[in-house]
C-alpha cells in the first residue's frame, strides 16, 4: 500500500494505493491519526486505486470518523472501486461515511457551507 499527501485549499488529501490489509492497516492509521492530532477540519480520502479492503481497513476508517467527528470535522471518502463499495454496503457503512464518486464532488462537499 501506498499513501501521497497533499493539501488543495484547506483539504487534506490522502490518495491511498493498492490493498488495505490487517498487515499495513496500522500505517494508514498513523497517517490519518496525524491529521487527526492537528485537528484538520477537512480530510479527503481517494480511494480510486485502492482494489481490495479488509475489516481492519474498515475499522481504520471508522475510526478515523468517529474522531474527526469528536471536534467538528469532516471526513470524506471518494472514488471507491466497486470491490471495496461493496464491502461498504456488507458492513451497512455506506450510509456512515461520506462517499463521494469523484474528487471534484468530494472537495464540493467538503468546501460547502454547512
Amino acid at each position: 500500500m501506498k499513501i501521497h499527501q497533499r493539501q488543495d485549499k484547506g483539504v487534506q488529501i490522502y490518495e491511498v494505493e493498492g490493498e488495505i490489509n490487517f498487515h499495513n492497516s496500522p500505517d494508514l492509521r498513523d497517517r490519518l491519526h496525524e491529521a487527526i492530532a492537528r485537528r484538520e477540519q477537512k480530510i479527503l480520502i481517494q480511494l480510486r486505486k485502492v482494489s481490495y479492503i479488509d475489516s481492519s481497513g474498515l475499522a481504520t476508517f471508522v475510526e478515523a470518523l468517529q474522531k474527526t467527528k469528536k471536534y467538528q470535522g469532516h471526513l470524506v471518502l471518494t472514488e471507491l472501486m466497486p470491490a471495496v463499495k461493496s464491502v461498504f454496503e456488507i458492513a451497512k457503512l455506506d450510509g456512515i461515511f461520506s462517499l463521494a464518486g469523484s474528487l471534484e464532488s468530494g472537495l464540493n462537499l467538503l468546501r460547502s457551507p454547512g
